[in-house]
């Protein structure tokens, strides 16, 4: 059996150590590569997920771990019925605007679930993590000697019940379409708020936003941890018709079909 509680303590102190790293390119001049498929890739991508890689060797050497740049590079493990999903900087593109809004993301999954989850916005100081029904968020500065030893108490977080007749939804910075749009234009949407990488996961974890539909594409590795997190909350991750969204889709080269993630339905 796998204690998921110290797991999750092991997880969330790779990734502070990979967020460090991380700031340190970040606040400096960021030269930016692109990949067979035309996405941004710089060095921190490669540098944040060395360590976590070597992190989690270190933490569960038995668990398998599928990490991005390491499956853009054809080194992709066999995987069964548990394993990580790494995306050692989510957001690239935020990152490269530096508007803050990138993540280093982490997550545990255990029969094609996303059990467990820690998703850290260095720049913003907010680390968020969950498994079972336990989610919380605490304030983490990378500048720090000791993030963790300095980081305030974890405050629980919950995903909420939204208004129907005025709901918040949550789109991508970066990647919203007109299918999203369309999406919404289902429903009572108030106020629309955007933001980067699997932040927005978070919000909706967080009892920020209500609703957050993606008909781009995505992989595994950018979901899983923020999926964890929302589901510890209360929240759901679902595929449009409303089927879980599973993990470990080997077939499809870990691709997502669109999804929505959603608050409590009552």
């Amino acid at each position: 059996m796998v204690d998921h509680a110290s797991l999750l303590d092991s997880l969330i102190r790779i990734s502070v150590e990979a967020g460090i790293a991380i700031m340190k390119v970040y606040e400096s001049d960021i030269a930016v590569e692109h990949k067979d498929d035309k996405s941004p890739v710089t060095e921190a991508d490669r540098l944040g997920e060395r360590i976590i890689l070597q992190g989690l060797t270190e933490a569960a050497p038995d668990i398998p771990v599928v990490a991005e740049e390491a499956a853009a590079a054809g080194h992709i493990p066999e995987v069964d019925d548990r394993f990580f999903l790494v995306d050692p900087l989510d957001g690239t593109k935020e990152f490269i605007r530096k508007n803050g809004e990138f993540t280093v993301n982490i997550g545990l999954i255990e029969n094609g679930e996303a059990i467990a989850g820690v998703v850290y916005v260095p720049a913003k100081k907010k680390l968020y993590a969950g498994h079972g029904n336990s989610a919380f968020v605490q304030e983490v500065d990378p500048h720090l000697d000791d993030p963790l030893a300095s980081a305030s108490p974890r405050r629980p977080i919950s995903a909420r019940v939204g208004d129907r007749r005025a709901l918040v939804a949550i789109a991508s910075r970066s990647h919203r379409d007109t299918k999203t749009d369309e999406y919404l234009s289902h429903y009572n949407i108030a106020d629309m708020v955007a933001a980067g990488s699997s932040l927005k996961f978070c919000l909706v974890a967080e009892g920020v936003a209500d609703i957050y539909p993606r008909h781009g594409p995505t992989m595994e590795w950018d979901t899983a941890a923020g999926h964890a997190v929302v589901n510890a909350a209360g929240g759901s991750v679902t595929r449009l018709d409303g089927s879980p969204l599973r993990y470990g889709k080997t077939e499809d080269g870990f691709k997502n079909p669109y999804f929505v993630a959603r608050g409590k339905s009552e």
